[in-house]
């Protein structure tokens, strides 16, 4: 409509345009009326000037409105009457295009804003690089996860894992892979995934990653719990008739009958040490089941906000003794002085326990032995606890089984204490995790 508008428009200024010409040669030809050729011509001007005019107008609009989809910028006007009335139609025409590309460019950043918050918001780690390894996106989780604030290049993650580096550099699109690398004081197990895209005809290559290790462990914790509930249920059941016959017997021997009478002394007392070794190895097995039940009966966690230092005291009064006997020294602290800590005191002050008496088993001949305890707050503002000393340490291959149910490195050892320990922790919503160099030392991380 506003074209065909347009076009009337221009056909009656022309044939304006061409009628008034026409008087002026007609009054130029035929009369010595100057003044009034002069104004005719004058007007004759006007109307090629108003002619030009109307139509540029409209090629201005046009190149503005075209201009303004080139560059994205929706925050051109076109109404207020340009170009007059005649104009009014266009310029509507123009205003509602502008305003549904506007509206479309408002959809299409709130849509980027939100993808933008869900992926820097998502508790997976995501890492987006090119062909020539320069780093696209890096989100929170990644950061959090990797403890880096930046990335410029894919593989400046070498600071990080060098393993992790090659790892990620070599994983194709549509693979999965695990990897364990140490971060800080702990081992983290990593399930990578990948996959490729492309954006403004580059290639990216996508990999999420996340650490799976609580999962694992958690499973794994399960799975013995189950595996001793069922043990420890079907030996308790065979073991209690055992005792209770042998029970029975012992006291049927004791008895003077006739027929107890008629066995010598010696198969008498064959019988009854022969009683007595199976009562005594039942109740020593029922002892030993009780033990390992303990990793299926922790208590559930009781919080309470209370001074760290407090908890230390008593530890102090509960294990000095027994390094002083030894001749261990012992050092505690705790920075800052006022650090509260909100959780069970009575099963994290017993997972101490357990470690120090490993700390005391693994300094058995050591130089000028020393067990040390801190706690603090670390750079995410996590208060941690670490176990200290500088015994003979921990060979590699045994550091991985540390946790493991019935592991041990100790003669004497049960297998339940570390990992009672770390069950306490996961009931904490923390982790317990041991660094060791052979011939120096090790610590224990509690880390809440």
């Amino acid at each position: 409509m506003a074209y065909r508008r347009f076009r009337l428009v221009c056909l009656v200024r022309v044939v304006i345009l061409a009628i008034t010409i026409g008087v002026f040669f007609l009054l130029l030809l035929n009369t010595d009326k100057y003044a009034t050729i002069v104004i005719v011509g004058l007007i004759a001007l006007y109307q090629v000037y108003a002619l030009i005019s109307f139509v540029e107008t409209t090629n201005r609009n046009l190149r503005r409105f075209l201009e303004s989809i080139e560059y994205s910028d929706f925050s051109q006007s076109f109404a207020g009457g340009i170009g007059g009335a005649s104009f009014d139609e266009l310029n509507a025409a123009f205003a509602k295009v502008i305003t549904q590309f506007r509206n479309t460019r408002l959809e299409r950043e709130e849509s980027l804003r939100y993808l933008q918050t869900v992926v820097q918001h998502i508790g997976v780690g995501i890492i987006a690089y090119g062909e020539d390894g320069q780093v696209e996106l890096l989100n929170t989780a990644a950061k959090r996860l990797l403890d880096i604030s930046f990335l410029k290049q894919i593989d400046d993650l070498a600071a990080v894992s060098p393993a992790l580096a090659e790892r990620v550099r070599a994983i194709e699109a549509g693979q999965r892979d695990l990897l364990t690398i140490p971060v800080e004081s702990k081992f983290m197990q990593l399930s990578l995934a990948a996959t490729e895209l492309r954006l403004r005809k580059k290639r990216l290559t996508l990999v999420t990653f996340q650490d799976i290790a609580n999962e694992l462990n958690q499973k794994e914790m399960e799975a013995w719990q189950n595996l001793i509930r069922v043990l420890t249920h079907e030996i308790r059941n065979s073991l209690t008739p055992i005792a209770s016959l042998a029970s029975t017997a012992s006291q049927l021997l004791a008895r003077d009958t006739k027929e107890l009478r008629q066995l010598s002394e010696e198969d008498h007392t064959d019988i009854q040490d022969a009683l007595h070794t199976i009562q005594k190895r039942a109740t020593g097995l029922h002892e030993f089941v009780d033990t390992y039940r303990k990793l299926t009966r922790i208590p559930k966690p009781d919080f309470r906000l209370f001074p760290v230092e407090e908890l230390f005291v008593r530890l102090r009064k509960l294990v000095v003794p027994q390094l002083t006997e030894k001749g261990i020294e012992f050092e505690s602290s705790v920075e800052p002085e006022d650090l509260k800590l909100a959780a069970d005191s009575h099963l994290i002050e017993q997972v101490l326990i357990n470690l120090v008496l490993n700390s005391i088993d693994a300094l058995a001949d050591a130089t000028n032995p020393r067990i040390r305890v801190s706690a603090g707050i670390n750079d995410h503002g996590r208060v941690l606890i670490r176990v200290s000393d500088n015994g003979h340490g921990i060979i590699a291959d045994a550091i991985d089984k540390l946790f493991v149910p019935f592991f041990t490195t100790k003669k004497s050892g049960t297998g339940i204490g570390l990992s009672l320990s770390r069950q306490i922790m996961r009931l904490h919503r923390g982790e317990l995790t041991a660094q060791s160099v052979p011939h120096k030392g090790t610590q224990f991380t509690l880390l809440f």
